[in-house]
């Protein structure tokens, strides 16, 4: 478990930061049903792998990893946190958004989609983009002893 544990963890980080990159190419104002659909489901593997980044990552700071004590004084850690959280809140706004589109084209209404709206998203998922690629840093800072 010792190395499954942070090869999920870092499988998780990949296919997270994956999703967030397809999420970004393929938004636009005009997307076909198709496109919207696919688009829900690559923010629900975006999600999916947030979740079981969450989980490894819980294992590692309290099962697996350096243990609580290692982790529970450092600054950097803390931040790394924090930055995690960001990132998940700002999920929410696309997500609703991809759920709504979804859920109109099962309805057979024509989404809408205005070029106002893509610009809005397409910044939370830049947002979360940077977010995300600061945080293996800050483990790597982390696991070489800065922050304490």
């Amino acid at each position: 478990m010792s190395i499954i544990i942070p090869y999920l963890h870092l499988l998780g980080i990949m296919v997270l930061m994956g999703s967030l990159i397809s999420e970004h190419i393929m938004l636009k104002p005009r997307m076909t049903n198709e496109q919207i659909k696919a688009l829900a489901i690559t923010d629900l593997v975006y999600g999916l792998s947030a979740v079981l980044i969450l989980i490894t990552g819980l294992l590692r700071w309290f099962v697996y990893g350096k243990g609580a004590a290692f982790y529970n004084h450092n600054s950097l850690f803390h931040l790394k946190l924090t930055l995690f959280a960001i990132a998940a809140i700002l999920s929410v706004f696309p997500t609703i958004r991809f759920l709504k589109w979804r859920k109109q084209v099962k309805a057979g209404i024509d989404p809408a989609i205005e070029v106002k709206q893509v610009k809005g998203l397409l910044m939370f998922i830049r947002l979360e983009m940077l977010i995300v690629a600061m945080i293996p840093l800050l483990a790597v800072l982390i696991a070489r002893g800065y922050g304490n």
